[in-house]
């Protein structure tokens, strides 16, 4: 079993004992299969950002709660490392580089994507505040309807507690995420 796959296999089980929920009410909130919650548990699989997602918003608990490694003192990602996680219906890839330490509710995400599928995102837990900076290629993002195009060095903020999405426009896109949570 991989890292990754060690850590959120450990972070469901906690977050779930956490809230109290059998394998299967948590499975019907999130719109997953309960054999799939239960491989995920068990520390095997492959989920993708939309599953992670989904069972962050049942369990009420952001993202990087589900895929953050255990902290240390100093910490250093370096390009291409960390937990990531691959979206099913987009080429675009999460890697997570904060998590938000107890008392501090904010995440710190590196991104990449590719011109095809827009990365359509649900609604995340309520309160949820997005802040993007473009750091290569274009991309189309923000509110479902209210999309908007940027490019390297643009800044956008929004609501992420709403239908958002992520659009590449052009190859090679990247670009830092930091998701408030209130």
């Amino acid at each position: 079993m991989s890292e990754p796959l060690t850590w959120i296999a450990a972070s469901l089980r906690r977050e779930r004992a956490r809230t109290g929920l059998s394998l299967s009410e948590l499975a019907k909130r999130a719109g997953i299969a309960k054999s799939t919650l239960s491989q995920l548990e068990a520390g095997s699989g492959n989920p993708s950002v939309e599953t992670l997602w989904a069972l962050g918003v049942a369990l009420g608990v952001p993202f990087s709660a589900l895929v953050e490694p255990p902290t240390q003192a100093v910490q250093v990602v370096r390009a291409g490392q960390g937990p990531t996680v691959a979206s099913e219906r987009a080429d675009y890839v999460a890697t997570l580089l904060s998590a938000s330490p107890p008392g501090v509710r904010r995440d710190i995400y590196h991104l990449w994507a590719e011109p095809g599928a827009a990365r359509e995102s649900e609604p995340h837990i309520p309160g949820t505040v997005e802040h993007l900076i473009v750091s290569s290629g274009r991309l189309k993002a923000g509110p479902r309807g209210g999309e908007v195009d940027l490019g390297p060095g643009d800044y956008m903020s929004y609501r992420g507690d709403a239908p958002h999405s992520y659009e590449a426009l052009l190859p090679g896109t990247t670009f830092v995420l930091v998701m408030q949570h209130m």
